[in-house]
């Protein structure tokens, strides 16, 4: 056994191959599925290499086999194809290289593709992916168009073609990419990310022609159905033919059953338009006219009316009303002060029943001594007192004599 290793006492890079070679050695034999990327038979060599590409994620592995093991009779072994291998891991020492040394290779029926692709739809199902609530409704008239398809196709064209034809102004981004074979998913992913983060694009269609079932894969991969949820833009799918079904029909918010029914989906019909805008403009003139029409006849009925027809009837009437009004007023107002006289004449009667110069025309008099205070009783004054006298003709100042008073 060898020592642990240390700083002192470290492994030599061939130990450590050694170990990880029995420690994969360990493993045995192992079934795996996967897609062949790239096959090379080179010459009549006896051994035959290919990759072994993993169907969801980016990553693959070296694969050799004996020619017969590939070229046994019934297996059409071809890049893009999927495949079952039992194989060995296997460690090469002498350049450090990991690859699976295959004793048996199966292609996968296309029963059992069509039941993983099911698998992954419930599973993608469960997850909320392909919930209603999750679709975006399509702009009106999206002015940049993105779309993702092959080079030069007859999807290309449909879409394109139709989606101008209907509306002149539309504008594509494009991307060109392989829309089949083992890169088909990545490349999809790659131009679906390029187009989301383009904020001029406004909705992206997917495209691709018919196939077999086998030819449309690349569609039902669960990463490129998680891309196309993640993308912040609208996406229309149109893959196949309208009885084809794949994965990505099931997340895209609108799927179209053919690239020329997309065209149609993602832009209005320009002289459909026309049409509905001129019959508005319609609508709505002979809804103002109708208006205004109403609006002149009711003018002419208001004008026919007396009021207005003869206005100086009103001024008639209403010139009379004043003078009654007039003669009234008058009339109160001449009563209120021959009123008001007749009560003033009795206040001033009263005031002169009541006034002490009334008194002092009787022949009564006032005697008030120097200072200003009345005298109510000869006992009140002094003999030789000055006094003042007031009587109706004026005022007199006297003075007390008690000597010439009688007993």
């Amino acid at each position: 056994m060898t020592a642990p290793s240390s700083p002192e006492a470290p492994w030599p890079v061939r130990t450590v191959a050694r170990k990880v070679a029995e420690w994969i050695g360990r493993l045995g034999e192992v079934w795996v599925e996967g897609q062949v990327a790239q096959l090379s038979r080179r010459g009549n060599a006896a051994t035959v290499f290919l990759t072994l590409r993993d169907p969801v994620a980016d990553l693959s592995v070296p694969v050799t086999c004996h020619r017969d093991v590939a070229d046994r009779p019934g297996l059409e072994l071809s890049e893009g194809a999927r495949v079952l291998v039992r194989a060995r891991p296997d460690y090469y020492v002498a350049r450090g290289s990991f690859s699976l040394r295959a004793t048996e290779i199966r292609a996968v029926g296309l029963g059992e593709l069509l039941a993983r692709i099911e698998r992954i739809r419930q599973l993608l199902a469960a997850e909320g992916l392909f919930d209603v609530v999750r679709k975006r409704s399509l702009p009106f008239a999206p002015a940049v168009v993105g779309v993702i398809t092959g080079r030069d196709s007859a999807a290309e064209r449909d879409v394109l073609v139709t989606a101008r034809r209907r509306w002149p102004a539309v504008r594509f981004a494009m991307h060109n990419c392989a829309v089949q074979g083992p890169q088909a998913a990545a490349n999809v992913i790659e131009g679906l990310r390029k187009l989301d983060a383009d904020v001029s694009v406004e909705v992206i269609v997917v495209a691709r022609g018919g196939g077999s079932v086998e030819d449309l894969l690349p569609f039902s991969d669960e990463g490129l159905v998680r891309a196309i949820a993640a993308c912040r833009t609208p996406v229309v799918t149109a893959v196949g033919h309208e009885t084809d079904t794949t994965l990505v029909d099931h997340v895209a918010d609108v799927r179209a059953a053919t690239p020329t029914d997309a065209a149609h989906r993602i832009v209005p019909e320009i002289g459909e338009q026309r049409r509905l805008v001129e019959g508005l403009r319609a609508r709505a003139r002979h809804l103002i006219t109708t208006r205004v029409e109403q609006q002149e006849r009711w003018l002419e009925s208001v004008r026919t009316r007396p009021v207005l027809a003869n206005p100086e009837r009103l001024l008639h009437g209403r010139a009379d009303d004043v003078a009654q009004l007039r003669t009234r007023a008058r009339r109160t107002v001449v009563h209120r002060v021959e009123g008001a006289e007749r009560d003033l004449e009795h206040a001033r009667a009263r005031v002169a029943a009541l006034s002490p110069a009334a008194t002092l025309d009787r022949g009564y008099a006032v005697v008030q001594r120097a200072d200003g205070a009345l005298v109510r009783d000869p006992a009140e004054v002094a003999d030789g007192e000055r006094l003042r006298v007031r009587v109706s003709g004026g005022r007199l100042d006297v003075r007390v004599d008690r000597e010439d008073e009688e007993p």
